[in-house]
């Protein structure tokens, strides 16, 4: 037993303790091993802070976690855009446009309305924005795997600026108006041609049923619709003009919007041949009465063209002393419907009764007698047509609304969009 235990356990004076670290050694190489072939980078045992382990050589850094992709993105405006216009797109990419939905909301979390170009990846507002307000956009695609399919993105609006335009409309709510009626729109200061096309696509007419028409600028400050043919008698017209917000110029913006909602009547047209001195009256097609009439003499001849009512005054006063002192007259007029800016109507003339379908004695203007003047101006409302032609002058556009004196080629060359 004694040479068994001096074989077996007899060490010197301290070699027990270097038994021990020999095999704290031998058990911590066996788990450096162990976590090599793990694959793991950064043993939780070494703390990871990339300091060292406990022997003190360095350990490589944790990387850093990769970013999460998305399938989406807005683009413009950009995000906390300020002093954004009311009329902005939005502009987004997308790796599945044809599944791509797009939402903007107001600061009421209240939709605003849009339309969105898939093949562009850009919405449109369909209305422009408040003035200084905060609007969320939400970009969203299917699920796609390990990445992001909803984006969010804020912007808000300009403040309401000082150089605001005012926008008119000659007709209103209920009008109902003869088959040569021009849809007239108004501006409160003249509009430079570079911004015109913008003004016009916000300026859509509807008419039913639908006939085919564009918008004309007859000067800077008005602009006039008209369709290629007359109006369909009996037809629906709406048409929304939305210009607030619309850059009109020079820092300038459309101040409203606004929509009128009117009516065509039946068909009425005159036509008045200098060469017969009658007038024809038909309606709907068919005529209703043929009357005689005298015209403008030599000296004042009235103008053949194109023209359509543009006011009617059952007694009204003719005074030309103001511009032509000399020869210039008063006179009492019964059943006037003016017909050109430049003083022509059609109005009965007791006075030249007995030459009307032989001679021209007038003005300029279209005689007839007192009753025929009552019959007509019972029957006619603004916008009914009259084509006056075989006279010494010429009516130059723009003398009254000459929207029908000039051929549909002429006419769409008008348009900022043609």
């Amino acid at each position: 037993m004694d040479g068994v235990r001096s074989a077996g356990l007899s060490q010197p004076a301290g070699s027990g303790r270097r038994v021990r670290a020999t095999l704290v050694a031998l058990l911590a190489g066996s788990l450096l091993f162990t976590a090599a072939c793990s694959g793991s980078k950064s043993p939780s045992w070494q703390g990871g802070n990339g300091s060292g382990n406990a022997a003190g050589a360095p350990v490589s850094e944790s990387p850093s976690p990769e970013p999460t992709l998305s399938t989406v993105a807005v683009t413009s405006p950009k995000a906390a855009a300020t002093g954004v216009e009311a009329w902005s797109d939005v502009k987004y990419t997308s790796e599945d446009p044809e599944n791509t939905t797009v939402k903007v909301t107001d600061a009421k979390g209240e939709e605003v309305k849009g339309t969105v170009d898939k093949d562009d990846n850009v919405w449109h507002p369909s209305e422009s924005m408040d003035w200084g307000s905060r609007y969320t956009v939400t970009v969203t695609t299917p699920a796609t795997e390990g990445k992001n399919n909803t984006v969010t993105s804020t912007f808000t609006t300009m403040k309401k600026p000082a150089k605001l335009v005012r926008v008119t409309s000659f007709l209103g709510d209920g009008n109902t108006v003869g088959v040569g009626m021009p849809l007239i729109i108004k501006f409160s200061r003249s509009i430079p041609e570079k911004y015109r096309a913008d003004v016009e696509r916000k300026m859509v007419v509807t008419a039913t049923p639908a006939q085919v028409g564009t918008w004309h600028w007859v000067s800077s400050t008005e602009v006039h619709y008209r369709p290629k043919v007359y109006w369909k008698a009996y037809s629906k017209v709406f048409y929304k003009v939305q210009l607030k917000g619309v850059k009109m110029g020079d820092g300038w913006y459309g101040r409203s919007d606004l929509s009128v909602d009117m009516k065509i009547g039946r068909s009425l047209i005159m036509t008045v041949s200098n060469k017969t001195k009658k007038m024809t009256v038909k309606q709907d097609g068919r005529t209703i009465k043929t009357l005689p009439v005298s015209l403008g003499k030599p000296s004042t001849p009235s103008s053949s063209g194109t023209m359509v009512v543009i006011e009617k005054k059952e007694h009204t006063v003719f005074d030309t002393t103001d511009t032509d002192p000399k020869n210039g007259y008063r006179t009492d007029i019964d059943y006037a419907q003016r017909i050109t800016w430049s003083g022509q109507f059609i109005h009965a003339a007791p006075w030249s009764e007995g030459v009307q379908g032989r001679a021209n004695v007038s003005h300029g203007c279209v005689n007839v007698s007192e009753a025929m003047g009552a019959w007509l101006f019972k029957r006619t409302m603004m916008g009914d047509v009259i084509t006056v032609s075989g006279t010494e002058e010429k009516l130059k556009n723009g003398n009254g609304w000459t929207d029908w004196n000039m051929s549909w080629e002429q006419y769409k060359k008008g348009s900022a969009l043609h």
